[in-house]
Parts: C-alpha cells; sequence; structure tokens
C-alpha cells in the first residue's frame, strides 16, 4: 500500500519513527527544522527495554560495538558510602543489554535505518486537516499533502501546538546538567550520588569517557549562569568518585525539565510520537526507550490496518499510552524518593532501596 507519509523532527523519536516505518514497508519523508552541522551533545543511557526496541527496529547490529555496557548500578550517599546496588544485568535478562553510549554515535545508528534523505533546514510553517488529509506549508513556501504527518518534534511541538492537541509542556522543577568528561577516575559502573534534593551521576561510556547527568529540585531559581561553577557549589563537598570527576569537567550544558501530558496524541491524519506526546522528566532514562517503542509500535499498526489511519492511530494510542503513564508514573516515585530528606531517605534506601527502584522499571520488562 502507498501511503504519503511526513515525519517531522530527525532527533531520536523522528528517526525512530521513520525506521519503523521502514521496517513495516512504508517511505516516509523526513523533515527538520536545524541544519545538518548540529550534532547532539552529551550521553545517552539506553536499558535493557530500549536495547530490544532497537534489535525490533533492526538495529541493534550496528549499536554494539559502541559505547560501554552497564551490568550495575551503585547508590550512593553523598559522603560516598553505599546504600546499594542493583545488579541490572540480571533486572532485563533476556531483554537486553544496557548501554551508555554519545548521543551524537546513536544519531548516526538511527540515521542508517531511515532509507532515504533527512531534509535539514526545512521547518513547517503551516499545517491544515482538510477533507481527511494534512496539507503541509514549508518554510520554503511549498506545500505538500500528506496521508498521515508524525510529529516528532520534542516537548515544545510545533505541530501539537498548529493542530491543537494541547497545551504547552509543563516544567516540573528540575535543572538538568549534562557533561561528558574525559580522563576522569576509574569508573566500571553506572553511580549515582544522593545529596539534598540532588544527584550526580557517572556512567562509563568508553573510550575513557564518563558521561554526568547531575540534576536538582529549584522550582523558583533561575538557570545558572555559570553551569559548571553550580556544579561545584553543589556537589563539590561529596564523597565517591564525585570530586575527581570534577576536576576533569569542561563543557556543561544545563537545561530544565518539563512533562507532557495530553487527553489525545492525534487529531485527523496528525499523531504525535516520543517527547511531543508523553515526554516526563529523565530520571529513568526512559526517553529513548519509550520513542524508540512508539517508532516500532505505529509502524506495526499502520501495517496491520492496512491503510485505515484512524484505527492505526487509534489503536497505536491504546497500546502505547498505558505504558507511557507508568513511565510517567514511576519516574514521578522516583523524583518524590529522591527529594525525602536524606536523614529519613538513605537508611530507607539501605533497607529497600533494591526492592522500590527495582520496582520502577519492573513493568517495562514486558514486551512492548
Amino acid at each position: 500500500m502507498t501511503l504519503r507519509i511526513l515525519v517531522v523532527g530527525a532527533g531520536v523519536a523522528g528517526l525512530a519513527a521513520a525506521r519503523g516505518l521502514r521496517v513495516a514497508g512504508f517511505r516516509p519523508d523526513v523533515v527538520e527544522a536545524l541544519p545538518a552541522t548540529m550534532s547532539p551533545g552529551a550521553g545517552i543511557y539506553l536499558p535493557g527495554n530500549a536495547t530490544r526496541a532497537m534489535r525490533l527496529l533492526g538495529l541493534d547490529v550496528p549499536l554494539r560495538p559502541l559505547g560501554e555496557l552497564i551490568f550495575r548500578q551503585v547508590f550512593l550517599d553523598a559522603r560516598g558510602r553505599q546504600l546499594f546496588e542493583m545488579d541490572v544485568a540480571a533486572l532485563w535478562a533476556g531483554v537486553g543489554e544496557s548501554r551508555v553510549l554519545s548521543r551524537a554515535d546513536l544519531q548516526r545508528v538511527l540515521l542508517t535505518g531511515v532509507g532515504g534523505e533527512v531534509r535539514y533546514d526545512t521547518e513547517v510553517r503551516d499545517l491544515e486537516i482538510i477533507d481527511g488529509a494534512a496539507k503541509v506549508e514549508f518554510g520554503n513556501g511549498s506545500i505538500a499533502e500528506y496521508d498521515l504527518v508524525i510529529g516528532a518534534d520534542g516537548r515544545r511541538s510545533t505541530i501539537r501546538e498548529k493542530v491543537g492537541l494541547g497545551g504547552g509542556a509543563v516544567p516540573t522543577g528540575q535543572i538538568v546538567y549534562r557533561s561528558v568528561v574525559s580522563g576522569g577516575p576509574p569508573l566500571t559502573d553506572w553511580t549515582a550520588s544522593l545529596g539534598r534534593r540532588s544527584q550526580f551521576v557517572a556512567m562509563p561510556m568508553g573510550g575513557g569517557k564518563i558521561y554526568v547527568y547531575a540534576d536538582e529540585t529549584a522550582p523558583d531559581s533561575p538557570n545558572p549562569d555559570d553551569p559548571l561553577k553550580r556544579l561545584q557549589e553543589l556537589f563539590g563537598s561529596y564523597g565517591g568518585p564525585v570530586p575527581a570527576i570534577l576536576d576533569r569537567m569542561e563543557k556543561v550544558s544545563v537545561a530544565r525539565t518539563d512533562e507532557v501530558v495530553l487527553d489525545a496524541w492525534s487529531k485527523g491524519p496528525v499523531v504525535l510520537v516520543g517527547d511531543a506526546a508523553h515526554a516526563t522528566a529523565p530520571t529513568l532514562a526512559q526517553g529513548g526507550a519509550m520513542s524508540f517503542e512508539d517508532g516500532y509500535v505505529l509502524g506495526q499498526e499502520l501495517r496491520k490496518s492496512e491503510g485505515d489511519i484512524s484505527v492505526a492511530l487509534r489503536v497505536f494510542e491504546d497500546r502505547r499510552r498505558p505504558r507511557c503513564t507508568e513511565v510517567r508514573e514511576r519516574t514521578r516515585e522516583r523524583d518524590r524518593t529522591r527529594d525525602v530528606p536524606p536523614s529519613l531517605r538513605d537508611p530507607m534506601l539501605r533497607r529497600r532501596g533494591l526492592r522500590i527502584f527495582t520496582d520502577h522499571y519492573r513493568g517495562l520488562v514486558s514486551q512492548v
């Protein structure tokens, strides 16, 4: 069957959607407002369900040589004393490996699966639904009609706004810091150091590099002008590997996190995927996994519906919404646990941390 399909966005969600469609036998157009020279920075942690979804998309082979495998997560208090550890390999046994790699490497893997050209520097200026089809006007003034438009353009989705699928992203109150450190201390495990309404997570990503993800709950504070200085203020007194990592840190990116919660993910021939539909704080590292799963399921439902887009989009949302809601609820739960005062939280985590944190992922072990 031939469907005219447009994917808007060539980040993780957009390229996963494009790949899922290709696997299902479709040939979508893919556009991206940013230039091709904009390469994603920092790193990304892919839990086992993310690599399983990459396998379903047929992209597990090019992923295997990249980054570093994670077998264990270690949780420390601010002084560097162990709270508990989690056997990640056992948690995801039979599902997939857990891996840390650079976002740029992941982007290159996803690009190999698109099967066609991505049109960069191409924004969607306007979108109208007419007689069941989507009329799209691009930034250069050209106009095209599609049977299906997939909005994969992130938390601040233009497509979501243009078709009226809900309000904007809602801030979670967290500030997130990301950095890649070279020449830091030897690190073999994903290691989280928990402080007061803050955490510092360091993970090996191969090639002698460490990916750092840190955050703080600060709803009323502006983003710091000097994020590296702020990290040193927040975590400079910590024990464990944190001081040695901070000593080697040079560049730090900073951003606020948002949630996207919508009553519906589609309207007529337009559907949202990834963060455009269901963004959460990145605490559980499920953003990439949910996008990969979205792309695979959407492609499969379009194929099974034999071109009936309304049926495909309804079943897609029915399959995906409960899982994405579960991720949002478990993310909120993890953040609430993190923000309990350390005098109460740390003894609790020493006793029950493994069970509590394992339960956050248990529902994701099942197949999509």
